[in-house]
C-alpha cells in the first residue's frame, strides 16, 4: 500500500461511513428484491469488498455490493431450484471472474474485446432491464410476482408513485452528495408514507432481536442451477471493466496496468464467490461510490475499507434487518419502474456509444434473437420442470448471442 494518501483517521472513518450511505440503498434493494436477507447482503458487500482490497493491494478505491444484473437469474432460480442451489450458481459465476482473469494475464485484454464485444453485451443487459418490467409494474400496484393483491391497488399508488417521483426528482435535480442517493431519498419517502398508510409490519421489527447472526445460507451446487445463472456473469464482467477504468479516470491512475486487470476481476471473483458461500447477492463495483469518489476528491483506498467493516458491522442489528425487511412492496415497486428502465437503457447507450449498426445484417439478426429470446421466454431444453433440464431467459440469450458473435462471418455486404 502507498503512503501517499496521510488522511488523519478521523477523517477516513467518516468517508468510510459515507461512502457505505451512498451505496446503501441500492445495496439493499437488491436482496429485498430477490428475497435474499439484507443483512446478508451487508456481510457479504463487507466482506467481498475487503477480498477485493486484498487482492489488488488495497490500490483501487472501489467498494463492491449487490449486482442488479442478477436480479432476474436469481428470482427464477430460487423458484426452481431453491436457495441453497442458486448460491451454488452464485459461486459458479465468482469463478467466471477468476477465469476471464486469468485469460486476460495469459492473452491480454483483448480476448473480452473478441468474446464480448457490444453487439453481444448490449442487448443482453437490455434484457436484463426488460424482462423484469412486468414485476417491477406488479409490485407498484401492490401485486404479488403472480399477480395476487398483496396491499389495496389506490393505497399501492399512493405510495409507489411518490416513491418514484422522489427518485426521479433527486436523480435530476440533486446536487452534491445528495443528487448519489436517489434510491435511498425514494424509499425514506415510500416507507414514510407506507407507514402513514398503517402497511409496514411493526410486529416484526418490535419481535426481532437487536443483535444476531444474519441468516447465512449453505450452498448447494446443481449443475442446471448453475448453467442458468453462470451466462450472466458476463454481462458484469464487462461492467466491471467499465467501473474500474471509470475509477481510473477519477483518480487519474491506470489500474488495468497496476495492481492490473486480472487482479481486479479476481478480486471481484473471489467477493462474488464469498456472497454465494453465505447466501447473499453476487458483487459489483458500484458506481454511485465512484462519483462520491470524483465529488469528494478523496481517492484513499483506506475509506473503503472502513464502508467495509461499517457494513459487516450493521449486518449483525437484527432490528436492522427487519426493519428492512418490513418495506413494503409498492415501495420497491416504485423505483423499480426507473430503475429497470435504467439497466436497458444502458444496454441501448452501449449500442449507440459503440456505433453498433443495426443496418448490418449480422448485428441486426445478434441483438434481435437475442431480445426474444431474454425477454419472450423461449426455452431449449427437455421441459420446465425442476427434473429437467433446460436453459432460459438471460442465461440463454447470453449464451445465444455468444455462439450467434462467434459463428456468423463479420464482414459488410458488398455496396
Amino acid at each position: 500500500m502507498s503512503d501517499e494518501y496521510k488522511d488523519p483517521l478521523w477523517r477516513q472513518v467518516i468517508s468510510g461511513a459515507q461512502m457505505l450511505f451512498v451505496a446503501f440503498g441500492a445495496l439493499v434493494l437488491m436482496p429485498l428484491i430477490t428475497g435474499l436477507d439484507p443483512n446478508v447482503a451487508l456481510f457479504t458487500a463487507g466482506l467481498g469488498t475487503l477480498l477485493f482490497q486484498l487482492v489488488t493491494g488495497r490500490q483501487v478505491p472501489v467498494f463492491l455490493a449487490s449486482s442488479f444484473a442478477f436480479i432476474t437469474p436469481i428470482i427464477l432460480a430460487k423458484g426452481q431450484f431453491g436457495l441453497a442451489a442458486t448460491m451454488g450458481g452464485v459461486m459458479a459465476a465468482g469463478f467466471v471472474y477468476t477465469f476471464l482473469g486469468l485469460a486476460v494475464k495469459i492473452k491480454g485484454t483483448g480476448f473480452i474485446d473478441r468474446l464480448l464485444p457490444p453487439v453481444v453485451i448490449g442487448p443482453v443487459i437490455i434484457a436484463i432491464g426488460l424482462a423484469m418490467a412486468p414485476i417491477a409494474a406488479n409490485m407498484a400496484m401492490g401485486k404479488a410476482g403472480d399477480g395476487s393483491e398483496l396491499i389495496p391497488y389506490r393505497t399501492a399508488m399512493l405510495i409507489s408513485m411518490p416513491a418514484l417521483l422522489t427518485t426521479l426528482i433527486v436523480a435530476v435535480f440533486g446536487r452534491g452528495l445528495f443528487r448519489l442517493v436517489p434510491i435511498l431519498a425514494g424509499v425514506i419517502v415510500g416507507f414514510a408514507l407506507a407507514f402513514w398508510f398503517g402497511v409496514v409490519d411493526t410486529a416484526r421489527i418490535a419481535a426481532a432481536p437487536w443483535f444476531g447472526l444474519p441468516h447465512f445460507t449453505a450452498p448447494e451446487f446443481n449443475l442446471q442451477a448453475i448453467l442458468f445463472i453462470v451466462p450472466v456473469a458476463l454481462a458484469p464482467a464487462i461492467e466491471h471493466i467499465g467501473g474500474v477504468i471509470a475509477v481510473g479516470s477519477v483518480t487519474g491512475k491506470d489500474y488495468l496496468r497496476t495492481p492490473g486487470l486480472h487482479r481486479t476481476l479476481l478480486g471481484d471473483g473471489l467477493a462474488t464467490t464469498a456472497a454465494g458461500l453465505f447466501g447473499g447477492p453476487p458483487n459489483t463495483t458500484y458506481a454511485e461510490v465512484t462519483g462520491a469518489v470524483m465529488l469528494t476528491k478523496n481517492y484513499n483506498p483506506k475509506i473503503m475499507t472502513w464502508a467495509a467493516i461499517f457494513a459487516i458491522s450493521l449486518a449483525f442489528i437484527g432490528k436492522f434487518g427487519a426493519l428492512l425487511e418490513s418495506i413494503p412492496v409498492p415501495v420497491m415497486g416504485g423505483i423499480l419502474c426507473l430503475l429497470f428502465g435504467s439497466i436497458a437503457a444502458v444496454g441501448m447507450n452501449t449500442l449507440i456509444r459503440h456505433q453498433v449498426d443495426l443496418s448490418e445484417a449480422r448485428n441486426l439478426v445478434i441483438v434481435s434473437v437475442t431480445l426474444v429470446f431474454g425477454i419472450g421466454g423461449v426455452l431449449i431444453g427437455t421441459g420446465p420442470g425442476p427434473s429437467d433440464f433446460g436453459l432460459k431467459g438471460i442465461a440463454l440469450c447470453a449464451l445465444v448471442a455468444i455462439a450467434l458473435n462467434l459463428l456468423l462471418p463479420n464482414r459488410r455486404p458488398a455496396a
